[in-house]
């Protein structure tokens, strides 16, 4: 027979049940993985004897229920993992170039300061390509 469960034991059970991952959630399941963090396994009929524990219970159990289905997650950890340093890198290298832009425009911005360059000719539009004429043709 089961020990009766302290306030402690209740509301660590509580947690537990808030915190219970995606899946199935069954009260077989929920004694197992109580047994390390009450001392003790308790039974079914214990836990459900508590208020606090059957309302954690119901609450996660609808929304286990009510979910929308998430976006589907890599196949492995190590996919996972693998992909986050790929990302981490890619971030890293274009910080790094908008920095240098970032002080080339620095450059260019003084330079245009020191020879008198206004802000009109700076954003002239580039001279348009005629494409049907090229200088190499001689006819």
């Amino acid at each position: 027979m089961a020990k009766h469960l302290s306030r402690r034991d209740i509301q660590v059970m509580v947690e537990l049940i808030r915190g219970w991952p995606e899946g199935k959630l069954t009260w077989p399941e929920i004694c197992v993985a109580a047994e390390p963090l009450v001392g003790k396994l308790p039974t079914r009929q214990s836990l459900s004897a508590h208020a606090p524990i059957v309302d954690a219970y119901k609450t996660k159990k609808k929304g286990l229920k009510n979910t929308a289905p998430r976006k589907p997650r890599p196949a492995s950890m190590n996919v996972a993992a693998a992909r986050l340093a790929k990302l981490e890198a890619e971030l890293g290298e274009l910080k790094e170039k908008n920095r240098c832009y970032k002080q080339l425009f620095t450059v260019w911005q003084y330079n245009s300061y020191k020879y008198g360059l206004t802000e009109r000719q700076l954003n002239q539009p580039l001279p348009k390509i005629d494409r049907e004429r090229s200088d190499g043709d001689k006819r």
